[in-house]
């Protein structure tokens, strides 16, 4: 590239569309992302650090069509400059040259008119975002010091813009924000602690006044402490509990895989389990690009093939998909390729999830109807999660931040962190109630997954399978 060239490229868009223009192979598809962040970060009641970054990944997926298919060949390059464009396309086309033709090779998406938007300027985020919010949370850290607790954790912002551009015509743009505040609560001895999280758009809606009273309320249930076995107890799963079992459900559900016999969802003898009733409760499982409050990227933003997503379906739309339909299993994840071995359809996966058609209860009601007959436990959310076992999606991981004791409506004081082990699948058929949807923040997953709305879930035999002696 020459240097006026190199100088001409600044913008996310001037980038697609140099990186085309470079292009000498039969295809091309070129993603550039631009990300701005702020965040905030505090503990013992004191903010610690705070800091704005920029920055910006392109990514160039060569094709070359052969007589026994397609290859492909992707490179990835954070701070690409100008100058180093037409490394990064020679790059990709050297990768391409040595690849064997691609397995999920399918003809590139064809474009239609160009986003309206396409040649504006990416979207930023500032420390503007956080104007009402820092002297709120200021607040806070005077009224926990005084009652004798403390605080930690962060708040970060972020924005996205994506532009996807194609040889086929594609010019796609999105902005994604994704915010997410977490506070930690601590009594000054350290020996209690709570947890509560939320996810948000743009910090409007998000009260630190309000996390530290839920803290609050939930150090001082903790001032009473009991200790219980390893069982199985009548349990009571927040959403954010909630949201990280069925996300990782949603990760693990690809059609190809189900198909192949190796998940929870191959059908025994053959075929997948899609048109099988998985719960008792009437719920629906779905993902939604407009869904309110959860908007995500409307259309496959694919930079690398894997399972359940395809370079060579970039550019595709996303469309709303029921993933369970009032308990009937009725779609899987397929990319086109994985459609056309499966003989399912192809559905890409929203990035975001909702689980739906539960009662009208908040998490504080069934808590007031529980613990009658036997105790009844009130979980906070769960931590370091694992799968054990593919064929049932058993997944084991930790307690933490709070298990409380239930009893006679009540909240009675916390118990000991547990270790359990159970199946996101199997806790959908055996739930007996769920109470209303809301927006949560998943807390396993929350680096890479956070819109998500969820009911609680009332469970009659969670598997505490061990003690574990976190706090």
């Amino acid at each position: 590239m020459s240097s006026a060239a190199s100088a001409s490229v600044s913008t996310p868009h001037e980038v697609v569309e140099r990186a085309l223009e470079l292009s000498r192979t039969d295809g091309c598809v070129v993603i550039a992302a631009e990300t701005s962040s702020a965040n905030l970060r505090w503990a013992g009641n004191a903010l610690t650090t705070n800091g704005v970054t920029r920055g910006r990944e392109v990514t160039v997926i060569a094709t070359v069509d052969g007589a026994e298919g397609a290859a492909s060949g992707v490179v990835s390059r954070s701070g690409a400059t100008p100058g180093e464009l037409e490394g990064l396309v020679r790059a990709a086309e050297e990768a391409v040259r040595a690849s064997e033709p691609a397995e999920d090779a399918q003809p590139l998406v064809e474009g239609g008119p160009p986003a309206a938007d396409f040649t504006e300027p990416p979207a930023e985020t500032s420390h503007a975002v956080f104007a009402e919010f820092a002297p709120e949370l200021g607040e806070c850290f005077a009224r926990a010091r005084a009652a004798g607790r403390e605080l930690y954790g962060f708040a970060s912002h972020e924005l996205v813009s994506s532009y996807l551009g194609s040889s086929t015509g594609l010019r796609l743009r999105h902005d994604q924000p994704t915010g997410s505040l977490e506070m930690n609560a601590k009594s000054t001895d350290h020996t209690r602690s709570a947890w509560a999280g939320r996810a948000t758009r743009d910090f409007s809606d998000v009260r630190p006044s309000e996390l530290d009273a839920e803290l609050a309320r939930r150090l001082g249930w903790a001032e009473r402490s009991v200790q219980l076995p390893a069982g199985r107890y009548e349990t009571l799963l927040p959403p954010t509990a909630v949201a990280d079992l069925l996300i990782y459900q949603l990760w693990s559900s690809g059609a190809r895989d189900a198909a192949e016999g190796r998940t929870v969802f191959s059908k025994a003898g053959g075929g997948t389990r899609v048109g099988e009733r998985l719960g008792r409760l009437p719920l629906t499982l779905r993902s939604d690009p407009h869904a309110p409050g959860l908007e995500s990227v409307p259309f496959v933003l694919a930079h690398a093939s894997g399972d359940t997503s395809s370079v060579f379906d970039n550019g595709l739309p996303l469309t709303a998909t029921d993933w369970i339909r009032e308990g009937t299993l009725t779609t899987l994840p397929a990319t086109r390729h994985s459609a056309g071995l499966t003989g399912l359809p192809a559905a890409g996966a929203p990035d975001n999830l909702l689980l739906e058609g539960g009662g009208p209860r908040s998490l504080e009601e069934m808590v007031a109807d529980s613990g009658r007959d036997g105790p009844c436990l009130l979980l906070t959310c769960l931590w370091y999660i694992r799968e054990v076992d593919p064929a049932t999606l058993l997944l084991t991981g930790l307690t933490r931040d709070g298990v409380y004791l239930v009893e006679g409506g009540e909240v009675r004081g916390a118990v000991n962190n547990f270790r359990f082990n159970e199946s996101p699948v199997d806790l959908l058929g055996r739930a007996t109630e769920a109470g209303r949807t809301e927006r949560t923040l998943p807390r396993e997953w929350s680096d890479w997954f956070t819109r998500a709305a969820m009911p609680p879930l009332r469970v009659p035999d969670f598997n505490m399978s061990s003690v574990s002696q976190g706090v």
